[in-house]
């Protein structure tokens, strides 16, 4: 009898207690939605600019830093791809923040919310005139307090439009460019 009471009590367990089901944790590519802005619209032919890759984490999640806390873990990444008539300079990415959760004894360098990169870009005086497409990839890990996704690497397209002159380039996107000739 006692034995049949366990049994019935560890069903009902399960029927009203359900084990999360995998349609509820989202894949890599849902937990980071990364957007491209250019610093200049329209950039000047010959002139310098640059690139910011916003990521937006959602909420719960957080991916590894670029300065990663472990060497098992997986650093933030971004590879931009140079078109023709354009240079590209180095990505600088932000610092993370410390945060410990409750799978590491040691705190986690990571990003969550908003996190903007940068990459330094210039319009080569050869780059052809009107809108050109600057391709991107951003590859991360996603983890929430329970569960790490696996890696994911997400195309991003920057669209800048190059202008004939110098004088027809104009600052843009104020919120994330603060220091602008």
């Amino acid at each position: 009898m006692r034995l049949l009471g366990a049994l019935l009590a560890s069903f009902l367990a399960l029927v009203v207690c359900p084990a999360p089901s995998v349609a509820q944790i989202p894949s890599g590519r849902e937990v980071v939605s990364p957007s491209a802005f250019a610093s200049f619209d329209p950039v000047a032919r010959g002139g310098p600019f640059q690139i910011a890759v916003v990521m937006k984490i959602r909420e719960g999640f957080h991916v590894n830093a670029r300065e990663k806390s472990a060497d098992y873990l997986i650093a933030t990444d971004l590879r931009p791809e140079a078109p023709a008539g354009f240079k590209i300079g180095d990505v600088t990415y932000p610092k993370g923040e410390l945060h410990t959760f409750s799978f590491s004894k040691k705190p986690l360098n990571v990003y969550q919310g908003k996190v903007v990169l940068r990459v330094d870009a210039a319009a080569l005086p050869n780059a052809a005139p009107g809108e050109q497409h600057i391709p991107l990839k951003l590859r991360y890990q996603a983890c929430s307090a329970e569960v790490c996704l696996p890696p994911v690497t997400l195309d991003v397209d920057a669209v800048v439009t190059v202008a004939s002159t110098t004088a027809a380039a104009r600052p843009a996107h104020p919120e994330l460019f603060q220091s602008q000739r």
